[in-house]
């Protein structure tokens, strides 16, 4: 193995290259620690408690401490370890860790995210919200079922009465009136039936 190259990422960190390809990053003092210099043979032992222990040790320690700030999804955290430049082994130990102590638990964090925003939005904006955070359709729909039956109103009939207040909504506006309301209700993840019900209702 050889050091093809070593360029600077910031003041105090180096992207090291090994046989022409990128292999990972390291501080500066690092490099030093490890003797590794610019076409000169990387040692395999030296290579191995690298990437073996030091980075997925440091993947993880940094998983924790964006936990430790607000909940993360997997895909979230893997999206944010990948900015740091660390290798996919890295991550998966970095994740596998937090896992193990349910740091990270994407069911608990779904399950959060729509008892918290069901007062709020549609069902079909929260499963967007959620599949956009990497959240199976399959898992949103599952704690929406237990979630929703545990409510004891209708919460998206509340929501849309709302908003059909809001927007003023009365039974005898003109057509093109009414259509602008109901457009306005669809971009917000309410089906159609669910509109047309309630609109009925006022």
């Amino acid at each position: 193995m050889i050091v093809t190259d070593i360029s600077a990422l910031d003041k105090k960190r180096s992207k090291v290259f090994i046989d022409g390809e990128f292999a990972f990053v390291l501080y500066n003092t690092e490099l030093r620690e490890y003797k590794i210099k610019a076409d000169q043979e990387l040692d395999p032992a030296t290579y191995r408690i690298i990437t073996e222990d030091l980075l997925p040790k440091r993947a993880t320690k940094r998983a924790m401490n964006l936990l430790q700030k607000k909940d993360y999804t997997e895909k979230q955290l893997r999206d944010k370890l990948s900015e740091g430049m660390y290798s996919s082994e890295c991550m998966d130990a970095a994740i596998e860790y937090v896992k193990s102590y349910r740091y990270l638990d994407d069911e608990r964090f779904a399950r959060d995210y729509i008892t918290y925003h069901m007062e709020l939005r549609s069902r079909q904006r929260i499963i967007q919200d959620l599949s956009g955070k990497g959240i199976s359709k399959d898992l949103c729909e599952k704690l929406m079922l237990e979630i929703y039956e545990e409510s004891e109103e209708d919460v998206e009939s509340v929501q849309i009465q709302k908003l059909l207040i809001k927007k003023h909504f009365d039974k005898n506006m003109d057509f093109k009136e009414k259509q602008k309301v109901m457009a306005f209700l669809l971009r917000r993840g309410y089906s159609m039936d669910a509109i047309r019900h309630e609109m009925d209702r006022m």
